[in-house]
């Protein structure tokens, strides 16, 4: 690539953007007013689904997810629209079959996805090559995924040959996927050189501001030669989200890469936001805006700190914060170093808690059990072999070292069968929903058409009568219990 040749901005708001912002309660009747505007911007992509925001239709907004891309799609046809999805586990937390990632995949290609970002939380590329040929099989762009992450089997020629294993599975591109805005300017530098210099497709930095560094890194980056990055538009932008693109494009002021997005639109498009991110204003946290430099301490991203606080002072150990940070970095080396991002992210803090409450490894979760067995995978570097010892034992099991799917039986026709015999439609796109959102799909049905409840607000709970709230924190679900005690 010339290094005169202008960078090209992705644009994020309309999904990582409020979801990492605003608990993904952007709804898009909110999004249409603008989704035009945006489209005119001329943008790599934009990013409009995946992640969270099918999870957060069914659940929160009662919407069809599916309505959502055939809206935005018709009233942005000129830009490419781009999707998060997470290989194997589709927009899920845990593995489904081969039968339902190819639905969903070819259901998302039938509505108007055009770009697939295809990951895999332990960067085993056995878990995305499904995703990855069904992509290519419906002719649209199967972009495969590094995700970035620091540890001692975290090396740069590592993640040189991963970009290599994914040109190999003939992805079309490759973005290095920064969850936890953990990549450093220098970093990104060495890493986007060397991929430059080892594979021929384009190369895409996703990073977050949480650390502060995200717009330096992105710098750095461009002046190494990445074709694109992720950016955003404030308020939905910096902070736990992308860079904002307005910024984006000052801090590029006198380079020969800096693009050309319209200044004048932007501003008129902040400020359109700016109104609906204080109508959804009780989603939205001062702490998310913040630079949180405990991520750099710890490694752990700031949603993850803020859920954290409330579970230790649910369990008494308010005081415990410091001792379950410090043993995260141990509970990771044990797990075979794993990255830290949905769902193993999770599973490292709470398991890291037990630790500190209970004893090291007297109490395992299930995950973790599952982890240690190999069902999310081959982990990056070797778990500790006494603790799968005590895993298979506890599961009464012994551990797999095959792709985790390849032990799951076709569904789609058992799941088609669910629908009718529910009195709902038996497409493929109810389907592939029903698979990962059964009870969420069935109250939307039976919802169509009412407008979405009012999100619950905190009340006192009667003496003796719990009160269970469903929260979003950073985009994870947690589900809390309120009781009056005395």
């Amino acid at each position: 690539m010339s290094n005169a040749t202008p960078v090209i901005f992705n644009n994020t708001v309309l999904r990582d953007g409020h979801q990492s912002l605003a608990a993904t309660r952007m709804r898009t009747e909110q999004m249409i007013p603008v989704v035009e505007k945006l489209d005119n911007l001329q943008f790599g992509a934009l990013e409009t689904w995946g992640g969270a925001t099918i999870d957060s239709c069914l659940r929160f907004l009662n919407e069809n997810p599916f309505d959502r891309l055939d809206t935005l799609k018709k009233l942005s046809p000129k830009t490419p629209h781009m999707m998060l999805l997470r290989g194997q586990n589709i927009v899920q937390y845990t593995s489904f079959p081969d039968d339902v990632v190819q639905a969903f995949i070819q259901c998302s290609a039938n509505h108007g996805m055009d770009i697939f970002r295809i990951f895999d939380a332990l960067n085993d590329v056995r878990n995305i090559r499904t995703a990855v040929e069904t992509v290519k099989k419906a002719g649209k762009h199967a972009q495969g995924v590094i995700c970035y992450t620091t540890s001692p089997v975290h090396t740069i020629d590592n993640f040189l040959e991963l970009g290599s294993e994914l040109e190999e599975m003939q992805c079309d591109s490759i973005c290095i996927k920064d969850m936890a805005g953990l990549i450093s300017p220098s970093v990104a530098a060495d890493l986007v050189k060397g991929l430059k210099e080892k594979v021929r497709i384009p190369i895409v930095l996703h990073s977050h501001s949480t650390a502060g560094m995200a717009a330096a890194s992105y710098y750095s980056a461009i002046d190494a030669g990445v074709d694109s990055v992720d950016t955003s538009i404030a308020p939905f932008a910096n902070g736990t989200g992308q860079p904002d693109t307005l910024l984006m494009q000052s801090m590029l002021e006198t380079s020969t890469r800096k693009p050309n997005y319209d200044l004048s639109m932007l501003a008129e498009l902040g400020d359109y936001f700016k109104g609906v991110y204080e109508q959804l204003d009780q989603f939205t946290s001062t702490k998310n805006e913040k630079v949180d430099s405990d991520i750099l301490v710890y490694q752990v991203p700031g949603g993850m700190m803020s859920n954290f606080r409330n579970q230790l002072k649910e369990q008494g150990m308010e005081e415990r914060l410091t001792d379950v940070m410090k043993e995260i970095p141990y509970v990771r080396e044990r797990l075979g170093w794993i990255p830290l991002v949905t769902p193993t992210s999770q599973i490292v803090g709470t398991q890291s808690m037990l630790n500190v409450k209970f004893g090291r490894w007297k109490m395992l979760s299930q995950p973790v059990v599952d982890i240690l067995l190999g069902k999310y995978g081959k982990t990056p570097g070797p778990v500790d072999p006494e603790l799968r010892k005590q895993a298979e034992a506890q599961a009464k099991q012994a551990s797999v070292d095959c792709r985790p799917a390849d032990l799951l039986e076709p569904r789609m026709d058992a799941l088609k069968k669910e629908l009718k015999e529910s009195g709902m439609p038996a497409s493929d796109d109810m389907a592939v929903l029903h698979a990962m959102f059964p009870q969420e799909l069935k109250k939307h049905h039976a919802n169509k058409g009412q407008p979405a409840e009012e999100p619950r607000k905190p009340v006192a709970a009667g003496k003796g009568k719990p009160t269970q709230y469903a929260l979003t924190l950073q985009g994870s679900r947690v589900e809390v219990t309120v009781e009056e005690l005395n």
